[in-house]
Protein backbone atom coordinates (compact mmCIF):
# COMPACT_ATOMS: atom_id res chain seq x y z
CA UNK A 1 0.00 0.00 0.00
CA UNK A 2 1.72 3.50 -0.69
CA UNK A 3 2.06 6.19 1.49
CA UNK A 4 -1.03 8.23 0.25
CA UNK A 5 -3.82 5.56 0.14
CA UNK A 6 -2.86 4.59 3.81
CA UNK A 7 -3.59 8.18 4.61
CA UNK A 8 -7.12 8.09 3.80
CA UNK A 9 -7.06 4.57 5.75
CA UNK A 10 -5.77 6.43 9.02
CA UNK A 11 -8.29 9.17 8.82
CA UNK A 12 -11.27 6.73 8.34
CA UNK A 13 -9.54 4.78 11.26
CA UNK A 14 -9.10 7.93 13.42
CA UNK A 15 -12.92 9.01 12.69
CA UNK A 16 -14.07 5.78 14.04
CA UNK A 17 -12.01 5.94 16.82
CA UNK A 18 -9.45 2.89 15.86
CA UNK A 19 -5.84 3.70 15.84
CA UNK A 20 -3.65 1.50 13.71
CA UNK A 21 -0.21 0.40 15.05
CA UNK A 22 1.40 0.75 11.48
CA UNK A 23 0.89 4.09 11.76
CA UNK A 24 0.94 4.51 15.73
CA UNK A 25 4.80 5.03 17.96
CA UNK A 26 5.17 2.26 19.41
CA UNK A 27 5.74 4.32 23.02
CA UNK A 28 2.23 5.22 22.10
CA UNK A 29 0.44 3.48 24.59
CA UNK A 30 -3.37 4.18 25.75
CA UNK A 31 -3.77 3.51 29.32
CA UNK A 32 -6.85 2.33 30.37
CA UNK A 33 -6.04 2.70 33.79
CA UNK A 34 -6.44 6.11 34.72
CA UNK A 35 -4.08 6.86 37.60
CA UNK A 36 -1.44 4.92 34.88
CA UNK A 37 -1.09 1.37 36.96
CA UNK A 38 -0.62 -1.61 34.49
CA UNK A 39 -3.86 -3.54 34.27
CA UNK A 40 -3.79 -7.53 34.08
CA UNK A 41 -3.81 -7.92 30.54
CA UNK A 42 -1.15 -5.75 30.32
CA UNK A 43 0.72 -7.95 32.58
CA UNK A 44 -0.71 -10.80 30.75
CA UNK A 45 0.62 -9.59 27.44
CA UNK A 46 4.26 -8.46 28.95
CA UNK A 47 4.99 -11.32 30.94
CA UNK A 48 3.66 -13.71 27.64
CA UNK A 49 6.10 -11.73 25.20
CA UNK A 50 9.06 -11.70 28.63
CA UNK A 51 9.15 -15.62 28.70
CA UNK A 52 7.83 -16.37 24.66
CA UNK A 53 8.10 -20.33 24.37
CA UNK A 54 11.45 -20.88 26.21
CA UNK A 55 12.49 -17.95 28.54
CA UNK A 56 13.69 -14.25 28.07
CA UNK A 57 16.19 -13.15 25.99
CA UNK A 58 19.53 -11.49 27.02
CA UNK A 59 18.35 -7.91 26.02
CA UNK A 60 14.83 -8.69 28.35
CA UNK A 61 16.92 -9.91 31.42
CA UNK A 62 19.24 -6.90 31.03
CA UNK A 63 16.30 -4.42 30.32
CA UNK A 64 12.79 -5.45 31.64
CA UNK A 65 14.09 -7.33 35.42
CA UNK A 66 14.03 -4.89 38.25
CA UNK A 67 17.51 -4.05 39.74
CA UNK A 68 16.35 -6.05 43.18
CA UNK A 69 15.66 -9.24 41.14
CA UNK A 70 18.57 -9.25 38.87
CA UNK A 71 20.96 -9.00 41.58
CA UNK A 72 18.69 -12.10 43.41
CA UNK A 73 19.64 -13.83 40.16
CA UNK A 74 23.07 -12.37 40.15
CA UNK A 75 23.71 -14.53 43.46
CA UNK A 76 21.91 -17.66 42.39
CA UNK A 77 24.10 -19.94 41.31
CA UNK A 78 23.60 -23.11 38.86
CA UNK A 79 20.13 -21.75 38.69
CA UNK A 80 18.42 -19.46 36.74
CA UNK A 81 16.05 -17.71 38.62
CA UNK A 82 14.00 -15.92 36.42
CA UNK A 83 12.79 -19.63 35.21
CA UNK A 84 13.12 -21.29 38.92
CA UNK A 85 15.08 -24.18 36.38
CA UNK A 86 18.14 -25.28 35.96
CA UNK A 87 18.00 -25.90 32.10
CA UNK A 88 15.86 -24.48 29.25
CA UNK A 89 12.15 -25.50 29.01
CA UNK A 90 10.08 -26.90 25.68
CA UNK A 91 7.20 -24.56 26.34
CA UNK A 92 6.00 -21.71 28.20
CA UNK A 93 2.74 -20.26 29.75
CA UNK A 94 0.99 -17.57 31.89
CA UNK A 95 -2.03 -18.36 33.60
CA UNK A 96 -4.48 -15.33 34.71
CA UNK A 97 -3.11 -12.38 36.38
CA UNK A 98 -4.11 -11.23 39.45
CA UNK A 99 -3.92 -7.19 40.51
CA UNK A 100 -3.73 -5.88 43.88
CA UNK A 101 -4.21 -2.69 43.69
CA UNK A 102 -3.49 -1.72 47.40
CA UNK A 103 -0.30 -3.56 47.11
CA UNK A 104 0.83 -2.29 43.92
CA UNK A 105 1.25 -5.39 42.31
CA UNK A 106 0.52 -8.21 39.75
CA UNK A 107 1.24 -11.61 39.59
CA UNK A 108 0.69 -14.40 37.23
CA UNK A 109 1.53 -18.37 37.41
CA UNK A 110 3.61 -19.54 35.15
CA UNK A 111 4.10 -22.76 33.99
CA UNK A 112 7.23 -24.13 32.07
CA UNK A 113 6.86 -27.74 30.01
CA UNK A 114 9.69 -29.82 29.73
CA UNK A 115 10.67 -33.65 28.23
CA UNK A 116 8.37 -36.59 28.83
CA UNK A 117 5.30 -33.66 29.23
CA UNK A 118 6.41 -33.03 33.45
CA UNK A 119 5.35 -29.37 34.19
CA UNK A 120 6.50 -26.68 36.80
CA UNK A 121 4.99 -23.23 37.88
CA UNK A 122 6.23 -20.45 39.99
CA UNK A 123 4.93 -17.22 40.47
CA UNK A 124 5.89 -13.70 38.40
CA UNK A 125 5.29 -10.66 40.11
CA UNK A 126 5.19 -6.83 38.16
CA UNK A 127 4.77 -3.32 39.85
CA UNK A 128 1.73 -1.97 38.63
CA UNK A 129 3.30 1.80 38.50
CA UNK A 130 6.63 0.67 37.18
CA UNK A 131 7.33 2.35 33.76
CA UNK A 132 8.78 0.84 31.96
CA UNK A 133 6.88 -2.13 32.35
CA UNK A 134 9.68 -4.69 34.37
CA UNK A 135 9.75 -8.16 36.13
CA UNK A 136 9.92 -7.51 39.72
CA UNK A 137 10.14 -10.80 41.21
CA UNK A 138 9.90 -14.55 40.75
CA UNK A 139 8.41 -17.17 43.73
CA UNK A 140 9.65 -20.16 42.95
CA UNK A 141 7.60 -22.20 45.55
CA UNK A 142 10.26 -24.44 46.57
Amino acid sequence: MSRTASRPVAACAAALGLTLAATAPAAATVRSDPAGRHTAAEIHRFLAGFYGQHGPTPHQRAHQVSAYLKDRAAHTDGYDLLLCAQNTPQAITVGPVTTAQSAGVGWATVTTGWDGGATRSFTAYVRLESHPITLQDVDCGQ
